[in-house]
């Protein structure tokens, strides 16, 4: 079992303005898994997501998938 800890980092496009999630893309090797939180509330719940759901969420983002009409 592997006692790494979680790099978090929020996007680039991140305009500070508070509605930000931080992810911690470091553990998808050794766990398979992206952790997600809140940038607000840095000692919150994390939500752990596989990395191929989140790849393919990152895939639809760039798509255009989730834009509003």
């Amino acid at each position: 079992m592997t006692t790494e800890s979680p790099r978090w980092f929020k996007s680039s496009y991140s305009n500070n303005g508070g509605n930000c999630v931080e992810v911690a893309a470091n553990l998808t090797a050794t766990r398979g898994i992206v952790p997600v939180r809140d940038s607000k509330v840095a000692e919150g719940p994390v939500v752990d997501v596989r990395t191929a759901a989140f790849s393919a969420f990152v895939a639809g983002v760039r798509a255009g998938t989730f834009d509003a009409a």
